[in-house]
């Protein structure tokens, strides 16, 4: 590969082996993080997910609750599982997306995109966290890849293939809703392949995807479409409720520079900006295979990039438009930028192996790998103090799914206190069996402020006849500490003592 590269004026010569040291580094950086870094709770709450078989789920639809069956079932329930089920299915994501460059660049691009993607903090990130995303990229990539087989090799049973893939993308994440309208816009622009719209086979393409993706139609449909108001509506409000905010939106770019480094992120704006004035901004002279790449880059970007002005855009959702972003920008990447991207990914990651290594940033969030198994191992002695007692928490779900991953016994979340508990509403739980019993209640304190001293708890006193602190947990490392949690006894639960209207 690196000897290709140099021949082709990508590389000096004596830059090759610096590339290749890069690529070792990286790689043996993210195998070691499989067994150093711990769980993180969105691993735990998506293998919730896996313990509960559904059509499809709340938040999200259920392609990642099948990859971690299918790992834990072979593995265990181990937290390797879970870490190992990320990286293998990221990797298959990174075999497809060198098939999709190879059939819009010579192989020498092709190769260098695949670098460049290795080298971002988002191959890193969907390696080591299990989220839906994991599988998005992995189908995202695979329907591009058929598509282009489809549409630019004239196989028609491709826009089959390329429907079924569609379709798991969206039991993925919904965020592949921009596949089909992708598809749409690029026949409607290119010239050459509009005569696709009056054939049979896009629409069968479309009915193919809706079968597919029926599981999470359905779903909806019997639950009053919690999770499409969920991800639409709910997120509409919230942001009607917030006027323009430039931080949000710089913040935004800024964590996207992170995700890819700034040199690439900084190429693909390049490459769609030269995309554009090359033709004098006129989208039907755009080259064929520019305009498809760009129309399943532009629509996510542009429009997540726009939703930041009002809503704080978290790094993953933008995530599927790079995949086509990074092959445009590799047809024209400038041979002087490969060293400094991969020297700011190597500093990237050696800063994240220290931070993993050693914790000198403490994270104020329950969004961390650290402490979990120091509550696990307090909550087993708690459970055995106070034997019958059943447990739960109420930090949206992160602490009840940490939880369940080490317990077989259910802990429950924030539908003990009436409260709307995410996935937790959908699992079945009849909290009126709980009804008499007594429960340990679990909080965690991410501000971990030194003067609190927890005194009463008037959520918890609506619902049981007596609560009161029992113990403190402390995490610490280095001598510092890292986490805090505090646990409340709470004796004689009363599901219906406070009357809720609405449902959760």
């Amino acid at each position: 590969m690196y000897t290709e590269l140099h021949k082709n004026g990508y590389l000096k010569k004596s830059s090759s082996g610096f590339v290749l040291a890069a690529i070792i580094f990286l790689l043996v950086l993210r195998i070691s993080f499989i067994s150093v870094m711990g769980l993180m709770p969105q691993d735990a709450y998506y293998y919730f997910y896996s313990e509960h078989p559904d059509l499809s789920y709340f938040d999200h639809p259920p392609a990642i609750a099948w990859l971690l069956k299918g790992f834990t079932m072979i593995f265990g329930t181990h937290v390797f599982a879970i870490k190992l089920a990320a990286t293998i299915a990221t990797g298959f994501s990174m075999l497809a997306f060198y098939d999709l460059a190879g059939s819009f660049l010579d192989r020498p691009q092709a190769r260098l995109a695949l670098i460049l993607l290795f080298s971002t903090f988002m191959i890193t990130v969907l390696s080591l966290v299990a989220t839906p995303d994991v599988m998005l990229i992995f189908f995202w990539t695979v329907s591009l890849v058929l598509l282009q087989q489809a549409i630019f090799k004239k196989r028609k049973w491709y826009w089959i293939w390329s429907g079924i893939a569609m379709g798991l993308a969206f039991d993925s994440k919904y965020t592949a809703i921009f596949l089909p309208l992708g598809v749409f816009l690029f026949l409607v622009f290119s010239n050459a392949h509009r005569k696709w719209l009056a054939s049979p086979w896009p629409y069968l393409s479309l009915v193919i995807v809706l079968l597919i993706a029926s599981p999470v139609i359905i779903w909806n449909m019997e639950n009053d479409f919690a999770s499409f108001r969920f991800q639409s509506s709910t997120r509409i409000t919230e942001i009607k409720t917030i006027l323009i905010h430039p931080g949000y939106f710089f913040g935004t770019f800024a964590l996207q520079a992170v995700l890819l480094m700034p040199i690439l992120l900084f190429a693909i704006l390049r490459a769609a900006w030269k995309s554009f004035r090359m033709y004098q901004w006129k989208i039907r002279r755009i080259p064929a295979e520019k305009l498809f790449l760009l129309c399943f880059f532009l629509p996510v970007f542009v429009g997540f990039l726009l939703i930041g002005f009002f809503y704080w855009v978290k790094l993953n959702w933008i995530m599927p438009a790079y995949i086509s972003g990074i092959i445009l920008a590799s047809m024209d990447f400038n041979k002087k930028w490969i060293k400094p991207q991969l020297i700011f990914s190597i500093v990237l990651h050696a800063v994240l192996a220290v931070q993993v290594l050693f914790y000198p940033i403490i994270i104020r969030s329950d969004d961390t790998w650290v402490g979990w198994n120091k509550l696990e191992k307090e909550t087993e002695q708690l459970s055995r103090k106070y034997p019958g007692y059943f447990i739960f928490s109420a930090d949206d779900y992160k602490t009840s799914a940490v939880l369940n991953f080490y317990f077989s016994n259910m802990i429950y979340g924030k539908e003990i206190i009436r409260q709307k508990a995410l996935e937790f509403d959908y699992v079945g739980t009849n909290i009126h069996r709980l009804a008499g019993r007594n429960a340990l209640f679990i909080d965690s304190d991410p501000r971990m402020k030194a003067d609190y001293k927890p005194v009463n708890m008037p959520e918890l006193e609506q619902y049981f006849a007596e609560v009161k602190p029992v113990d403190t947990i402390r995490v610490e490392k280095n001598g510092r500490l890292v986490r805090l949690f505090y646990v409340w006894a709470c004796r004689d639960y009363r599901p219906d003592a406070v009357k809720v209207l609405g449902k959760n």
